[in-house]
């Protein structure tokens, strides 16, 4: 029998706290969308109140489904939402389908691999650490409470600011997937794929903490930690051959 998904949890650093989606982010997360649109370039964006109306709402059912978690990004020295990023992709190994397919959930609802994906920032939240913290936070839990193998991300091979982002986490270049899915401002655009894998995991938190410091900011292994509703410990099973 499968279990449900556990409750939603916060991740909160120094700079950031990571707080699960809510209906009352909409105005919020509106006003970070256009505060100046003119650094989003190949990242999708939602423009509009109709348009965040509609990111809510998918964000809203991918957690239901069991495919993403999703949060919006907050500043912890203003109280300003500046944001989002979420986990997705989920994948749960054990989950009696292969390939892994959504919808199938581990018996232990904990996943074994996860992307980290859909971030944005107001520019003015840019390069001040915030983004890097953030991705810490989410790569401790990934690796330290769920123990995935894997955190991928992907970014359009022509946003080259993306891709050196995600290259300075420590994550290894992978390729490029070809006409991989819509392009933010229309079209079709190629992927860069990128991961992490959990053994690369201890070089790449060191670097990432060796950065935040750079920021001012010392991330102790108190901020590391989920705030709030917390997931259970996984059981892991082999996976069958």
């Amino acid at each position: 029998m499968m279990c449900a998904m556990p409750a939603p949890f916060t991740l909160t650093g120094r700079l950031v706290r990571l707080e699960p989606m809510r209906e009352d982010h909409l105005e919020p997360l509106l006003a970070a969308a256009t505060e100046d649109r003119a650094s989003f370039g190949y990242t999708y964006v939602p423009k509009d109140r109709a348009a965040v109306r509609r990111y809510l709402d998918v964000a809203g059912d991918d957690l239901r489904a069991h495919v993403a978690v999703p949060f919006a990004t907050v500043e912890l020295r203003t109280g300003r939402v500046v944001g989002t990023t979420r986990f997705r992709e989920l994948e749960y190994w054990n989950a009696g389908v292969w390939p892994p397919r959504h919808g199938h959930v581990d018996p232990c609802g904990v996943p074994d691999a996860a992307e980290i994906g859909s971030t944005w920032l107001t520019p003015s939240a840019q390069r001040t650490g915030i983004n890097v913290e953030a991705k810490l936070l989410m790569l401790t839990h990934a690796f330290e409470h769920w123990r995935v193998q894997r955190v991928s991300f992907k970014a359009d091979t022509r946003n080259e600011r993306s891709r050196a982002a995600i290259l300075a986490l420590g994550a290894t270049f992978e390729g490029v997937r070809r006409a991989h899915f819509p392009a933010a401002e229309g079209g079709v655009r190629d992927s860069a794929l990128f991961s992490i894998l959990s053994e690369e995991w201890q070089g790449a938190k060191t670097r990432l903490i060796a950065r935040l410091e750079r920021h001012g900011v010392a991330a102790g292994r108190d901020a590391l930690a989920p705030q709030s509703g917390a997931w259970p410990e996984p059981d892991r099973e082999p996976v069958a051959a």
